[in-house]
């Protein structure tokens, strides 16, 4: 009874445990995301010059955040968006393995005793005071405190397997640098967490179970452990994605086969830069030197890394079925919103892009007499729709996690606009598009006075329009005030072209009224496409505003 009580124990703190340390540590890591996430976005895009800030940028961001992953997702965006080459992404992926050492250091501190204090501060400040950022701090000291704890859990467990021949026996297989590393590589695979193997390797090596070297050698496997979460997080993903990946295989499995052959070499620098006999920090100092080295080893040859994965990932051409394929909207990244938001933006740059250009398709189309240019103007239509069902469905999603009060407006004011650029495609491929078959069924040409007047007209809407969804994209309160500010010509000229027609409609000439009145319906459409730029363009203004009369259903989301 006594050994089923003691087997019982044991299992139940090693899991309990490792549960406590898991949930503190995505616990920890999400409030990081969403106190850091608004300068991620603005520290990685500063450094794309320089290949050593740049690998500075990597190792900060994914030491804030604790995730070499959504470092990796903001540079495919970043290399999507043409802001940055694989040549330049390659240092700052280097940098963030660098950055995911920080965890290893922080849990080398031997401050189990600090765990409680840790988690009843961090409790009150992330549910008793009301204040965002301090409720954010608060869920950072709360979940530290529980992987403190967790570890502290493991570490009593752990005991009386000192003297458990089974796990003596398997310790001592570990022996072997080569079975260590396939130890390391494969735990890590399984539970998607470097830090979760590097916080074990700690506890066993601060009970004296294993040796340095053997840490070592279990830490470099969950180096090459950890790039099955890359790998996984690239499937289905853009080809700038896989690349990125690819290079966190290479120079990780890279750097660990450098390093097997010298991991005695490695123990003894450590021992020898380290407080003696405190192995936590002799682990954690490991870990940190391998990824260092390999860094400034491999650094030098950015380019030539780039131009590899490029070979081996080439790009494939875009299928004419697929025109508006999402490239940003990556679920890895919603649990940091900032991110995932401005991955949303750039989407919608996209889908504007895409509408903007139907509107320049239509002109021809409505002014002449082709029933295939119609048509295919219709078909153009589907591909807007399907982005922003997934604009829409991806930003519903974000909004399930937690946001900041100024989140929440961008996030509601891209909705708006995803809607807004909805509405544009309708109105071209269903308005403007029965509108001119009518004129065509009523054998009603449009003269070429007002041919040149609504050309006329269509190029101030269509340059409101672009310059509407480039002040969003580029978050340019100025330019969206110019569109603002084109009310008064653009609506004058309207009513002139509507006046101007009126009075040349001659008496008793078949197909004349009906021309005019078709011609009305195509100025007042394009008038409501301009309304809906202006929108736009008071969304980027003040954010959050309340929608004007012509505003569209909200039920255009779900079209």
């Amino acid at each position: 009874m006594t050994a089923e009580l003691d087997q019982f124990d044991l299992w139940a703190g090693l899991a309990g445990g490792l549960a406590l340390f898991l949930f503190g540590m995505d616990l920890m890591t999400a409030a990081v995301k969403r106190a850091a996430g608004e300068h991620l976005k603005t520290l990685l895009g500063r450094v794309t010059r320089n290949r050593f800030l740049g690998a500075l940028a990597g190792a900060a961001v994914t030491g804030l955040v604790n995730s070499s992953t959504v470092t990796t997702v903001i540079l495919v965006g970043f290399i999507s968006a043409g802001l940055m080459s694989m040549a330049q992404s390659v240092s700052v992926i280097m940098g963030a393995n660098i950055g995911s050492t920080v965890t290893a250091q922080i849990l080398a501190f031997n401050v189990t005793r600090l765990a409680l204090p840790m988690i009843a501060l961090g409790f009150l400040l992330a549910f008793q005071t009301r204040r965002e950022p301090w409720r954010d701090y608060g869920r950072m000291l709360l979940g530290l405190g529980f992987v403190f704890y967790g570890m502290g859990l493991m570490s009593a467990a752990m005991v009386p397997l000192r003297t458990n021949e089974t796990f003596i026996d398997f310790i001592a297989a570990l022996a072997n640098p080569v079975a260590a590393i396939l130890t390391g590589m494969i735990f890590t695979a399984l539970v998607h967490s470097s830090a979760t193997t590097t916080g074990i390797v700690i506890v066993l090596a601060g009970q004296g179970m294993l040796t340095l070297e053997t840490a070592i050698a279990v830490a470099l496997g969950a180096n090459v452990g950890t790039c099955a979460t890359a790998g996984l997080a690239a499937v289905g993903k853009p080809r700038e994605a896989v690349r990125a990946a690819l290079v966190h295989v290479l120079f990780n499995v890279a750097g660990v086969l450098i390093w097997v052959a010298f991991i005695p070499q490695l123990a003894a620098l450590v021992r020898h830069v380290s407080p003696a006999g405190d192995v936590p920090r002799q682990v954690a100092n490991a870990h940190t030197i391998f990824n260092v080295a390999n860094t400034l080893v491999f650094i030098g040859f950015t380019t030539q890394i780039a131009r590899l994965v490029e070979w081996m990932v080439p790009d494939r051409p875009i299928a004419a079925d697929e025109p508006l394929k999402p490239l940003y909207l990556d679920a890895a990244l919603l649990s940091t919103p900032a991110v995932a938001m401005e991955n949303a933006r750039r989407e919608l740059g996209r889908m504007g892009t895409y509408v903007a250009d139907m509107l320049d398709r239509a002109l021809p189309a409505v002014l002449g007499n082709s029933r295939g240019a119609l048509h295919a103007l219709e078909a153009m239509d589907k591909p807007g729709d399907r982005l922003h069902q997934a604009i829409i469905a991806y930003l519903g999603r974000g909004s399930l996690n937690r946001l900041s009060e100024d989140q929440a407006q961008t996030l509601m004011q891209l909705v708006a606009m995803s809607n807004d650029l909805e509405h544009v495609g309708d109105r071209i491929a269903t308005d403007l598009t029965t509108s001119t078959r009518k004129r065509l069924d009523e054998h009603a040409p449009i003269r070429p006075e007002a041919a040149r007047r609504i050309t006329a007209y269509h190029a101030d809407v269509a340059k409101a329009l672009r310059q509407a969804v480039r002040a969003v994209m580029e978050e340019d309160a100025a330019l969206a005030a110019e569109v603002r500010g084109m009310k008064r010509e653009v609506t004058g000229l309207s009513r002139d072209i509507a006046r101007e027609r009126f009075r040349h409609v001659p008496d008793r000439v078949d197909g004349a009224l009906m021309a005019y009145v078709r011609e009305v319906e195509i100025v007042e459409i394009l008038d409501g496409i301009f309304k809906i730029a202006r929108r736009i363009a008071r969304g980027e203004i003040e954010t959050g505003a309340e929608p004007e009369p012509d505003a569209p259903p909200v039920a255009a989301a779900a079209r």
